[in-house]
């Protein structure tokens, strides 16, 4: 008897339990009011705001983890400028056409424009409650849906066909969260199909189904406090543009701006001041020392541009704190990525449209560089295996390459472009490719200034254009080309991407990974250099106990030492001397290269075509078995 009641007493208690748990809703309160319902998994989102613009930024939580499909933890989606519309029984999230704009009180003018061109509505969803004009949704479907486009590009890249698939798809709460300024969305999405392509074979243990996290940011607009900054050619800074059809017909039609950081001084009429907010990146914590130490000390070269312009420990660069998710808009984030094969770094920035002020940096930094760097050092380093694994040398070039990659990329973030000039400049900035400045002393290779320590003098002058912070009674615009010009008087030079890239520029001045006042005498030093390595390699480039067979990959990166200040050098050939300059500025004119350098330059290269320089001596041929069992080839051997 006792035991049959004790049973009937738990049976109820887990239908209690079990009903309990079915109506099971939690409430977030926020920049917007949302509650989640458990047993439906579901989120139901309040509008309380109609008409009312924000920014929404749809990103990868996390990847697939391979560089050449290129979906990686952390990938931020491009900002969008948003807002919710009633029509009818629907809701719409309306995209608006901010390209397209007229910047004037005249309300009809500004009408005109906007209805000359077409806007974008991203989602619609059904009323389900309405409560003194408060919207209850339900959000889920957009959550469910693909937004980063992650199937598109997996049939892109030809990896097969992919689609969501809902039953294996779910709402991933615990990164879901609501702050004043922002709401914070997560989603578990799988995406199912027939598996087409190696790569995504690599990368899934089931590649019929890749599940990845897609994360949400709605995100309130900053106040109307900012002032956004001419943008200037000459300056070095990434723009946003849009065209303005108010403005005066003697005038661009054209605007834009630079993007950057709101920075303030707190005491603008002092020389040297705090900011009333300094600028804070944060570290993923999943960062391995010694990378992290390099990672903190390389992002805060940037302080050093800041200084220079009158801002007291204005950017600093931190851990992240325990707990925050690194796709939280409020948090500038360095963060750590892994990848099957090795791959490009970059820096992302949420901005707003309308003005340029960056909300959020972002950085994706590919944890394998640092082996590519360590084994670069490895091929061009004599007998360094030959005892006792002494590796510590080739470790503080791999982390100095590493310090260097923390301020590039952070530049991109804070509003800065590559610039490909610097390294014919003194190596005068960090958003140059550096090459590493290899010697030779008394017949020995040697490392002593493989590559920079600190900021350089380049970026002190695009932090100068786009943040310094002026004086009641200074003229921005007097001021700020007065930098620019300055910078040419002391002969700083900024040229960017598409004159740098060998198949689309001709700059003679301007290309990656090189070094040298010239590509030509560069290319004559990395000659020399990459022969002594080839003469110096052997079995004790790699560790004891390595299978002989792993020694091709350690050499093919200092056979191939000399590609890139190659391709430079050979831009020199037919090559030009520009900037990118104003009308009336003091910049030097465009010429084509004289004759002379030309047939400097073609000397150089013509030592690179040579069989002897060509052929991989017969002695070194030996060192380099078929590959050991189990031990994969790659394209990045012979």
């Amino acid at each position: 008897m006792c035991k049959t009641k004790s049973t009937f007493v738990i049976f109820l208690l887990i239908v209690s339990f079990s009903f309990s748990n079915e109506n099971k809703i939690k409430e977030f309160k926020g920049f917007f009011d949302f509650s989640y319902e458990e047993s439906k998994d579901k989120i139901f989102l309040q509008v309380d705001k109609l008409d009312y613009e924000f920014l929404y930024v749809g990103s990868l939580a996390s990847g697939v983890g391979s560089n050449d499909i290129g979906l990686d933890r952390g990938q931020l989606g491009s900002e969008r400028l948003v807002k919710f519309i009633k029509k009818g029984n629907k809701l719409l999230l309306v995209e608006p056409n901010l390209y397209y704009r007229a910047e004037t009180k005249n309300i009809s003018e500004k009408k005109s424009v906007e209805q000359a061109f077409a806007k974008s509505v991203i989602f619609g969803f059904e009323i389900m409650e309405t409560n003194d004009n408060h919207y209850l949704i339900d959000f889920t479907p957009f959550l469910m849906f693909d937004r980063h486009g992650v199937a598109k590009t997996l049939r892109d890249s030809k990896q097969g066909s992919y689609k969501v698939d809902k039953t294996k798809s779910a709402i991933e709460i615990n990164n879901t969260k609501a702050f004043p300024n922002n709401v914070e969305f997560e989603a578990l999405l799988t995406f199912s199909g027939e598996a087409k392509g190696s790569l995504i074979k690599s990368v899934t243990p089931d590649p019929d189904n890749v599940t990845v996290f897609q994360h949400h940011s709605f995100i309130k607009l900053p106040d109307n406090n900012y002032t956004p900054r001419k943008f200037d050619t000459r300056s070095g800074a990434i723009s946003i543009s849009y065209m303005d059809y108010s403005s005066p017909i003697d005038e661009p039609i054209t605007k834009k701006y630079v993007i950057r950081h709101r920075l303030e001084k707190k005491n603008p009429e002092l020389e040297i001041s705090e900011a009333v907010e300094p600028i804070i990146y944060y570290l993923d914590p999943g960062t391995p020392e010694p990378v992290k130490s390099a990672l903190l000390d390389g992002g805060r070269w940037w302080n050093q541009a800041y200084e220079s312009i009158g801002f007291k420990d204005a950017f600093q660069v931190k851990m992240l704190p325990d707990g925050v998710d690194p796709l939280d808009c409020r948090y500038n984030v360095i963060q750590w990525v892994h990848r099957s094969t090795r791959g490009w770094s970059y820096g992302a920035s949420v901005v707003d449209p309308r003005t340029g002020e960056i909300i959020k940096g972002h950085v994706s930094l590919g944890s394998l560089r640092i082996r590519q760097d360590y084994m670069i050092a490895q091929a061009l380093a004599k007998d360094p295996f030959i005892s006792n694994n002494q590796n510590n040398q080739m470790l503080e070039l791999a982390i100095a390459r590493i310090r260097q990659l923390s301020a590039h990329e952070i530049g991109h973030t804070i509003g800065f472009a590559h610039n490909f000039a610097a390294s014919a400049n003194n190596r005068a900035s960090v958003m140059d490719y550096p090459h590493p400045l290899v010697d030779l002393k008394d017949d020995e290779i040697v490392f002593d200034d493989v590559y920079d320590t600190g900021i350089g003098d380049w970026d002190k002058v695009t932090v100068a254009y786009s943040y310094s912070h002026f004086k009641s009674d200074q003229n921005e615009k007097d001021e700020l080309n007065k930098i620019l010009e300055d910078a040419t008087d002391d002969g700083l030079r900024f040229i960017s991407d598409y004159d740098a890239r060998s198949i689309d520029g001709s700059h003679a001045y301007a290309h990656l990974w090189d070094n040298g006042d010239t590509a030509y005498s560069g290319l004559d030093k990395v000659i020399e250099i990459r022969q002594k390595a080839i003469q110096n390699f052997s079995e004790y480039n790699v560790p004891k106990g390595t299978p002989n067979s792993v020694l091709e990959d350690v050499f093919v990166p200092l056979y191939f030492f000399h590609r890139y200040q190659t391709e430079a050098t050979a831009k020199i050939i037919g090559g030009m001397d520009y900037n990118y300059s104003l009308v009336g500025d003091n910049q030097n004119e465009f010429h084509y290269l004289d004759r002379d350098t030309q047939l400097e330059a073609l000397n150089s290269l013509v030592k690179t075509l040579s069989p002897i320089f060509l052929a991989i001596p017969k002695d070194k041929l030996k060192l380099f078995p078929p590959k050991s069992i189990w031990i994969p080839s790659n394209k990045r051997i012979f």
